[in-house]
């Protein structure tokens, strides 16, 4: 997994839209990178309307959210329309930027073995740079969390 004070991988995946996005599309502002499982699930619907709800105090710390699944394009349109999402939602069908960023990996759920995606944030400056990960992260009080290390870092 990609490690603070490591240089965030680029990348561009297509939105809900099917519009490219590229990391460096956000260089000189802040990004927070979250990587979930799977859109329409509780946990992941959560963390959506989470991230959504704060977008606005984000913008002020000149942060921008993009979450990134092995969802649809299509799937993503409909999850953004259902729960009314206002944040960038990227499709990585095929894992290549899960594993770029290290968060296709192994787990254990009930006595059995799989890979998955590891629900994780990464904090990125406006140099490119991780400042902070978030691994395996439980939804409840994430985007505060996330929110309030942003403004410790920021100074």
């Amino acid at each position: 997994m990609i490690q603070a004070g490591e240089r965030a991988p680029g990348f561009c995946l297509p939105d809900g839209e099917e519009r490219e996005v590229c990391l460096d599309d956000f260089t000189g502002g802040w990004v927070v990178l979250y990587f979930y499982p799977k859109d329409n699930t509780k946990g992941c619907t959560l963390e959506a309307v989470d991230f959504t709800a704060a977008k606005e105090d984000f913008a002020a710390q000149n942060a921008v959210i993009i979450g990134v699944s092995r969802d649809s394009c299509k799937s993503h349109a409909n999850f953004t329309q259902k729960h009314e999402l206002d944040i960038i939602l990227l499709s990585d069908p095929e894992r290549r930027v899960h594993e770029q960023y290290g968060v296709w990996q192994l787990k254990k759920m009930y006595g059995k073995e799989s890979f998955g995606t590891v629900r994780s944030t990464f904090l990125i400056d406006p140099d490119g740079v991780v400042r902070f990960v978030w691994e395996k992260v439980k939804v409840a009080d994430h985007v505060g969390q996330v929110l309030e290390k942003l403004i410790k870092l920021k100074g």
